[in-house]
């Protein structure tokens, strides 16, 4: 039985969608400059997401919207409307810290924090209230297990995470996002600071947990797009020029800017 919190929960579990995340006629503003030029996309559960194009095209800031951690940035101001499970995450009420466990987050350079493995992993149930130890240490290993770590640190739990390898740092805060038990994952570029077996661990990893999971990648790398999503939106200059099944993407576009990207004669 989960000891995790779920009020406040901006997801109707009873709601059964075809589409997990929703952005209608969305636009972004950093002050006067327009960084989402208006888009729409349906993303349905369980599939893993790719979202590719050039630096700069808007598909990190697309990305970060659904868990809003744009709204750090200055000047940051979104039109539009984006929900989760029909839920709009962007109305008044909303408890920004509760979407936040649901919709987990993976960056492109490992952040493990400077402590224990075992302490980074139930860093977010503790920050819930959840003291009791067995739980804790069950779910510990059960997310390290789920991102195949468990066996190479089980020995070690009170070693310092910061001693791991890139790629063991990047599965461990994969751990750690799913230990809170979130249904969306949002991940940008999340092996570009990894070696390539590192990369295959984790690109492995992502095919696994889409059983489970709502994947949202930001990638540059068009294998790497190619290989792990189910669907592949292609970003320029803040628009969304095509969205489509990842392999009509990739052989048999419809845009021809699409095709110019994909087969590398610009971007």
């Amino acid at each position: 039985m989960s000891k995790l919190k779920t009020k406040e929960s901006i997801i109707d579990s009873d709601i059964k969608r075809k589409y997990k995340l929703q952005a209608e006629g969305v636009k972004v503003f950093y002050d006067d400059f327009m960084a989402i030029k208006g888009i729409d996309m349906s993303i349905k559960a369980n599939k893993v997401t790719a979202f590719i194009g050039p630096s700069g095209c808007g598909k990190s800031t697309f990305l970060r919207l659904f868990n809003r951690m744009n709204d750090y940035v200055d000047g940051f101001r979104m039109e539009g409307k984006i929900t989760i499970d029909g839920g709009n995450i962007y109305k008044k009420k909303i408890n920004v810290e509760q979407l936040r466990k649901q919709v987990g987050m993976v960056f492109q350079k490992p952040n493990p924090f400077p402590k224990s493995i075992f302490e980074n992993v139930a860093y977010g149930l503790k920050i819930q209230g959840i003291k009791d130890k067995r739980f804790l240490q069950e779910k510990v290993e059960e997310s390290l297990k789920q991102v195949a770590l468990w066996d190479e640190v089980k020995d070690g739990l009170n070693k310092s995470a910061l001693a791991l390898s890139g790629g063991q740092q990047q599965r461990l805060c994969i751990a750690r996002t799913l230990a809170v038990e979130p249904s969306v994952i949002l991940m940008d570029e999340p092996t570009s600071a990894l070696d390539p077996l590192s990369t295959a661990k984790i690109e492995e990893l992502i095919y696994e947990l889409k059983k489970e999971y709502t994947i949202v990648i930001v990638t540059h790398n068009m294998q790497q797009a190619s290989r792990v999503s189910d669907y592949t939106a292609f970003f320029y200059m803040g628009e969304l020029i095509e969205y489509d099944q990842t392999k009509k993407i990739f052989t048999n576009p419809e845009k021809q800017q699409t095709e110019n990207y994909i087969t590398g004669r610009f971007g």
